[in-house]
């Protein structure tokens, strides 16, 4: 029989993840849109490396901000459907609340962007800002992408899990997580378009109506989620993940 109160508390956190992931996804279409477009801050950046240099901090650091935020605290700040599920299989999750928590990251990444859009008007929606869409560099092939994509959300949930299972690593979790965003972007950002998070791609593709590797996108991530769990279980064994919260202050020795 279901728990009135844990179905509640699913659908409270639910609604705090939707809100968190709005608030990212608008941000980033707000970043990409200053940083990329058209603005005098694109003018003064010469170069793309240093265009997604200033992306990748940008963003980094609103993960951050977003992470440790009272509504992150609650929800365990995850905004990316990939970490909801890492928390399920490293047991620290409830099943019951993955897809909740799923559904409302990725209402919340189109809602972000659709509000991006109404925000700064059609400069959002033109090349080269596109909704802040992703794609990869010409010559990539779907298998690619998906190997890429797989390994880079695999690391990312791998050290996030290692950081979760030592309590004194707890409380710089935030930062390890807006570094490994801001690496991606930076590193990966011309190559493979550096999404590693199934949500920030959602809404930017759907809005731009770009779907050509948009499953790659959204599958790959969950993947390198899944074999993140047997890795770390090889590496630490039976010392186990304490919480998915990701701010780490309910991590306890």
């Amino acid at each position: 029989m279901n728990d009135p109160t844990a179905s509640f508390t699913t659908l409270r956190h639910s609604a705090q993840e939707f809100f968190l992931t709005f608030l990212l996804l608008f941000g980033v279409a707000t970043i990409v849109r200053w940083v990329i477009g058209p603005s005098a801050v694109s003018d003064a950046l010469p170069g793309i490396q240093l265009k997604l240099l200033v992306v990748g901090v940008a963003v980094g650091l609103l993960v951050v901000a977003l992470i440790m935020s009272p509504a992150g605290k609650r929800s365990g700040g995850h905004m990316n459907p990939a970490i909801s599920f890492a928390m399920w299989r490293y047991g620290v999750f409830p099943g019951s609340a993955v897809a909740p928590y799923i559904v409302a990251q990725l209402a919340g990444s189109l809602l972000g962007v659709l509000a991006g859009r109404g925000v700064w008007g059609s400069v959002a929606g033109a090349p080269p800002v596109a909704h802040a869409a992703l794609q990869p560099a010409p010559g990539w092939s779907a298998t690619g992408l998906f190997l890429a994509e797989t390994l880079s959300m695999g690391v990312i949930v791998l050290l996030v899990g290692l950081f979760l299972s030592i309590p004194r690593l707890g409380r710089f979790i935030p930062y390890l997580v807006g570094l490994l965003i801001a690496l991606a972007i930076v590193l990966l950002g011309t190559s493979t378009g550096g999404s590693v998070n199934p949500a920030r791609q959602f809404g930017p593709a759907l809005a731009a109506g770009q779907y050509a590797f948009l499953w790659v996108y959204l599958l790959a991530p969950m993947l390198g989620a899944l074999l993140a769990q047997p890795v770390r279980d090889l590496l630490l064994g039976h010392r186990q993940v304490v919480t998915h919260r990701l701010h780490g202050a309910h991590i306890h020795g």
